[in-house]
């Protein structure tokens, strides 16, 4: 099993588990990230598998010391993180839509703020002052804002607002992302289902055969990484060469991959 996607610490496990774990079972607490942003690790203290913002519902299985073993909603991917950025259960209405924004001790742009927010942090919006709308964290300018169910169309205009963006791995904010955290980003945004990797995110569409001409929103994969196609000629990525999200020439990135040995592309896949 996928320790990623299997909700087992080692010790204690959700319910669906039984008879295929030995462990404690339970069926989890329901609660929300209460911090901007925080990492999901592969252990207690360990290196970084993702990352969880704002208002991100999880499923808490277990707990050990200052960690807690979550179960990620969005997307089921497992992992530790700090107990200090779990809270109570929300009801979002809103996420952050902009690049980044920022939380508001007052509905001014003088108001001092209090915290920065990442690209879809999920907020409760409870009402509305001027040009600022107002949560139980503070106060958020409207126009960073969009309701839950108001998808853009477009994943790859999603994967824009990071364009500069510095690359980092296992990172899913504009302060840092990698290729399946940019990908993951634009397609959420967008109301499809995407997992958090970019092995699990390669059965998403239909795959392409090598005679169909690549069309904007296509993924291509190499092994260990993943790129939208922008246009005929190009590929939007977040990537270790630049160190940044950016776009580079097809052609030029299958070379360069290749040159230095990532090996070809493996898989080219069309989204529903």
């Amino acid at each position: 099993m996928d320790r990623r996607s299997t909700p087992f610490s080692g010790r204690r496990a959700l319910d669906t588990l039984r008879g295929l774990v030995d462990a404690v079972f339970t069926t989890g607490e329901a609660a929300a990230i209460h911090l901007p942003l925080t990492d999901l690790l592969a252990a207690p203290g360990g290196a970084r598998d993702r990352q969880l913002v704002l208002g991100d519902a999880v499923v808490v299985i277990d707990r050990q010391a200052d960690h807690a073993f979550v179960q990620s909603a969005k997307d089921g991917y497992c992992g530790w993180i700090a107990q200090s950025a779990l809270g109570p259960a929300l009801a979002p209405t809103h996420c952050v839509c902009a690049r980044a924004s920022h939380l508001y001790s007052g509905p001014k742009v003088q108001a001092p703020e209090i915290a920065a927010l990442p690209f879809a942090a999920r907020l409760t919006v409870m009402g509305v002052q001027g040009a600022f709308a107002e949560t139980p964290h503070g106060f958020v300018p409207l126009a960073h804002l969009r309701a839950l169910d108001d998808h853009p169309a477009d994943p790859v205009a999603v994967a824009e607002l990071f364009l500069g963006a510095p690359y980092l791995w296992g990172g899913n904010s504009a302060a840092g992302l990698d290729c399946s955290g940019l990908v993951q980003a634009a397609l959420l945004a967008c109301g499809l289902p995407c997992p958090g990797d970019s092995d699990q995110q390669q059965v998403l569409g239909e795959e392409l055969r090598p005679d169909v001409p690549l069309a904007r929103g296509d993924l291509l994969f190499w092994k260990g990484h993943v790129a939208f196609v922008a246009d005929g000629g190009r590929i939007l990525h977040a990537n270790g060469h630049s160190m940044t999200t950016a776009f580079e020439p097809t052609s030029d990135a299958m070379a360069r991959i290749l040159a230095q040995g990532g090996g070809p592309v493996i898989a080219r896949r069309r989204l529903a």
